[in-house]
């Protein structure tokens, strides 16, 4: 699963082919579909992969016990994972079928709403600092945690780029200074 998980994160659901995915996981195409079902199917599974290893790694940060600190070290461990040496530079939840053909069109679907549960994380994140007094009452909660899931996908997109992990946190200290203060 590791292989065709690196091939997906890498390439992308379209960008991996059949054969591509036989040739890491060392079967012939018919063994495949035997083990896995569809390429879909198989993206799936490798998908769920992801996730488990990513919410491992950056969901315990929004537990903290204070919002505001807790949303930062999410940004900072999706940050650090996402420009990690030995793995595929990015996010496989934003890369892997934003645009695609008819043909992908339900793994596209399921990334966002894999997106739209991790800004609704965000979300809880942020009622919880307004509940705590750490964002002002009038603060829209709803546009604040679309903001920071924007910081996210776009740290995302920066670490498939290249740009490394210093400097992605550096990032992450400017968006954080949009954080509404309480008065």
């Amino acid at each position: 699963m590791d292989e065709a998980l690196t091939l997906f994160w890498s390439k992308g659901f379209e960008g991996t082919t059949l054969m591509d995915l036989a040739n890491a996981i060392g079967v012939n195409k018919p063994s495949l579909y035997a083990a896995f079902g569809s390429k879909e199917d198989l993206f799936l599974k490798a998908l769920d992969l992801y996730q488990e290893r990513l919410g491992s790694f950056a969901a315990p940060s929004l537990q903290l016990p204070s919002a505001r600190s807790g949303l930062e070290a999410f940004l900072r461990a999706l940050a650090t994972f996402q420009s990690a040496p030995n793995t595929p530079q990015g996010c496989l939840l934003v890369q892997g079928a934003l645009a695609g053909s008819d043909d992908s069109a339900r793994v596209s679907k399921v990334l966002c709403d894999v997106r739209a549960s991790g800004v609704a994380m965000i979300r809880h994140c942020l009622d919880r600092g307004m509940r705590q007094g750490e964002l002002p009452p009038d603060t829209d909660i709803d546009a604040l945690a679309r903001y920071f899931g924007a910081v996210s996908n776009g740290v995302s997109v920066q670490a498939a780029s290249g740009i490394p992990t210093k400097e992605l946190h550096e990032t992450i200290s400017i968006a954080m200074r949009s954080w509404p203060e309480v008065s």
